[in-house]
């Protein structure tokens, strides 16, 4: 069964699109923790980081700093973070990046209580 970010890589369901290639696709994120919120996916379906083909996060490299000079963020400085499985955090069970910016991001002691707070 698809899940959301293979339905969204199909064009099955809408995105805000950044840049899409035939590999990969970056979008905004329908509910942002940062002024600049991207999602940034694989279009072939991987679980998570644990499970990447190592040979294609290479090209996901090269992917991902495109979308931050695109955007505008690779001089100023992002956040970029994946989260894997369920104690990781992990809630769509399809390998993505957050890439966060567009102001000064900082840790709290409230991210070591809740992981989503600390964006």
């Amino acid at each position: 069964m698809a899940c959301i970010f293979d339905k969204i890589a199909a064009g099955e369901i809408p995105s805000n699109k950044v840049l899409e290639n035939d590999n990969f696709l970056a979008f905004h994120d329908i509910n942002p923790k940062a002024p600049i919120h991207i999602l940034i996916i694989p279009k072939k379906h991987y679980e998570n980081f644990q499970v990447m083909d190592p040979a294609l996060m290479g090209e996901m490299t090269k992917f991902i700093q495109e979308v931050a000079s695109v955007i505008g963020v690779d001089k100023t400085g992002y956040r970029l973070v994946t989260n894997c499985g369920e104690n990781g955090g992990q809630e769509v069970m399809h390998l993505h990046f957050h890439l966060l910016g567009g102001t000064m991001l900082k840790w709290t002691d409230d991210h070591l209580n809740d992981p989503k707070d600390s964006f």
